[in-house]
């Protein structure tokens, strides 16, 4: 009888706590109400090309070229945020895993000292080679190699040429957790 008791006394501070563990384990929502910062972009190929004052700078796009201009906005804390970049092109595919061959490589404007990133040419890269007895195609975003991980900066744009077709996705990344340490 005894142990029936204690069990029923326990039970409810249990509850209680594990509940309110998971409550806590929940990251607080961001302070702005947006999961991420709101990133502009503004894109240009040689015949629309039109001169910006943060990016006078850098080179115009040369025929078959477009610039993509990645304006981030100021944040607080901005050592807590990084920016993840992709290249590659929307295709239809099957059921294999594709990709596409380029290099993106980091220049510098000269005189400047002001890094911008250029593909100059995308190209059908490797695929897997299974036989796909679902012979409906769907739309997927297929890359070039690798990733472009950078701190998020909100000083200078981020300044991309890339081949006209190829598309640049990017998204932020913001640290949840404080440094533990090992002694």
């Amino acid at each position: 009888m005894k142990l029936t008791h204690l069990f029923n006394t326990a039970a409810l501070p249990l509850a209680f706590a594990l509940l309110s563990f998971n409550a806590a384990a929940v990251s607080p929502p961001h302070p702005t109400g947006l999961n991420a910062p709101m990133i502009s972009v503004a894109s240009f190929n040689h015949k629309n090309y039109a001169e910006q004052e943060a990016t006078k700078m850098f080179p115009a796009p040369e025929a078959g070229m477009v610039q993509h201009i990645l304006t981030l906005p100021k944040l607080e804390n901005e050592d807590d945020y990084m920016v993840e970049i992709q290249i590659g092109q929307t295709q239809l595919v099957d059921c294999n895993k594709h990709g596409l061959n380029g290099e993106l490589k980091e220049l510098s404007v000269k005189g400047w000292g002001y890094n911008y990133y250029q593909v100059s040419e995308v190209s059908e890269g490797p695929s897997t080679m299974m036989a796909c007895l679902d012979m409906a195609k769907k739309e997927a975003f297929v890359r070039i190699p690798g990733e472009l991980k950078m701190r998020y900066d909100s000083r200078l744009p981020k300044v991309f040429y890339l081949p006209e077709g190829t598309e640049l996705r990017f998204r932020t990344w913001k640290v949840d957790s404080t440094y533990h340490y090992a002694k």
